[in-house]
């Protein structure tokens, strides 16, 4: 009768962890994207797909699936989103810089040397925080035209983090490329004029965020343009995983001046996605 128990329990705990160990995956981009034109698509995209297949962790781990995915992606000559996407899920189910570097080096053997260039082009985007120091600052200098500058020393105390300022153009029209490590941003701040004023922000490269005073903060993307109304209480900096850098334009106003305010609290900041 003992035994039967043990066996009993032992059978209900391999049962159990079987259980627990299956993880089922939430889809919605198929409904999103194609729900409209393509339902049953989306339908098996979303529910068989990822609801079904990539669910079946007890027989095969995420990370795993998403090594067998880049490589099927990969190996095609598929570079599109679909690509990214499974790039930052591999790199959330736990596959390092190192290796990806490593698998994407492995498939070109087999799939192609022109494959693997234009999939370590997506890589880099997407694990370019863990690349740290000068090696991210000159990966980051690849992505835009404009010079990231020099240290914006002369305004480091209203910014949190490193910046760094480059004048475009100081004639006719005053221009400067901004750049803003991981996480850096600039406080809170109002540009003043009697008349006219204010400033044009155009994003170049990386991901940042503007946010005005009272209105949710808005993200900035390369080919964003913000226009900053003079007398608005504001501020601009990068996301917290990605550098970041736009152009500043300067516009033409009487008596303009900058009041510099409060830093953004790391509250406010993490609070953006």
């Amino acid at each position: 009768m003992k035994i039967q128990m043990v066996l009993a329990l032992a059978a209900w705990v391999i049962n159990s962890t079987t259980i627990m160990a299956q993880e089922t995956i939430k889809q919605t981009a198929g409904r999103d994207q194609l729900g409209d034109f393509a339902p049953k698509f989306a339908e098996l995209n979303d529910d068989v797909l990822f609801g079904e297949v990539w669910s079946r962790t007890d027989k095969l781990g995420l990370r795993d699936r998403s090594l067998v995915t880049i490589t099927s992606l990969i190996s095609q000559g598929i570079t599109d989103s679909s690509l990214t996407y499974h790039l930052q899920t591999a790199k959330q189910n736990g596959i390092t810089r190192t290796e990806i570097s490593e698998i994407i080096t492995h498939i070109a053997f087999y799939a192609g040397w022109p494959k693997a260039w234009a999939a370590f082009r997506q890589a880099k985007e997407v694990w370019v925080e863990d690349i740290t120091g000068e090696e991210a600052k000159a990966a980051f200098q690849r992505e835009m035209i404009f010079p990231i500058g020099e240290p914006n020393t002369t305004f480091a105390q209203y910014f949190i983090g490193q910046s760094y300022l480059a004048p475009v153009s100081k004639e006719q029209v005053p221009v400067f490329n901004v750049t803003f490590e991981p996480g850096c941003r600039n406080n809170w701040h109002i540009h003043r004029a009697t008349k006219g004023g204010g400033q044009m922000l155009i994003g170049v490269a990386g991901r940042g965020w503007y946010q005005e005073e009272g209105k949710p903060a808005v993200q900035i993307l390369p080919g964003t343009v913000i226009h900053i109304p003079a007398g608005v209480k504001h501020w601009h900096g990068a996301a917290a995983d990605s550098w970041f850098a736009h152009l500043a334009f300067e516009v033409e106003g009487e008596n303009t001046s900058n009041e510099w305010l409060e830093p953004v609290s790391d509250e406010e900041y993490s609070k953006l996605q």
